[in-house]
């Protein structure tokens, strides 16, 4: 079993490929197979790496390099992601024909779905809608016309000014986790903040607007 000079882990994902070929071989064709890769020193070779824990931000924190953060377009950007739990890629597509008060539409989500809602605290809604009538943005154009990276920086650079790391997703693991910790249901928190679509203990939940809308505006009184 020859990987010459591949990554480690691309050499774990082919080993693990090929173990799980000759157990489907054993298990459907060849029972007394003997799987080559369940040799001790391959596993020990090719065993996955734990992954380091997550590191969440408290709100202090959030709120400190937020309020700390001049430029109003850089402001907004943050709070929607730390938030509202919007996904930077999400924030960057936003246009003001998506924004109805409260609420945010987007068009092809992530998920796969055709559409999804982002609700926002009123006082960020208040802002962003004020953001967009004083820079005239026009109902189809970009709120945010920035590439990728330069989002990230932004993030990044907001993160620093307080010395600490900040990757826009902790803003959105933020979110979520920030709202489990102020007694948000789990089902609002999947589904509305995260807006997760395939986990078995929320699908039957059906929530109304008036619901989510209920249980953002608390988390941020």
């Amino acid at each position: 079993m020859v990987f010459y000079s591949l990554k480690s882990s691309t050499k774990k994902l082919k080993y693990s490929l090929l173990k799980s070929l000759f157990n489907f071989v054993k298990n459907t064709v060849i029972p007394d197979l003997s799987n080559p890769c369940d040799s001790a020193v391959l596993a020990e070779t090719f065993r996955a790496g734990k992954l380091p824990p997550w590191e969440i931000l408290e709100r202090d924190t959030v709120d400190e390099f937020i309020f700390k953060t001049d430029n109003p377009r850089n402001w907004l950007m943050l709070e929607l992601m730390a938030r509202g739990g919007m996904r930077i890629g999400e924030v960057l597509k936003l246009k003001p024909k998506n924004v109805q008060d409260r609420k945010l539409h987007l068009s092809n989500p992530k998920s796969g779905r055709e559409s999804e809602i982002v609700f926002i605290p009123q006082k960020v809604a208040d802002r962003l809608r004020g953001y967009i009538a004083d820079e005239n943005i026009k109902k189809g154009d970009r709120i945010f016309p920035l590439g990728y990276t330069r989002a990230r920086e932004i993030v990044e650079n907001a993160g620093l000014k307080i010395g600490i790391d900040v990757k826009p997703h902790d803003l959105r693991r933020h979110a979520a986790t920030y709202a489990s910790r102020s007694g948000v249901p789990i089902e609002i928190v999947s589904k509305i903040i995260l807006r997760h679509s395939n986990l078995s203990t929320t699908q039957r939940c059906k929530i109304c607007d008036t619901e989510a809308i209920h249980w953002i505006e608390n988390i941020y009184r």
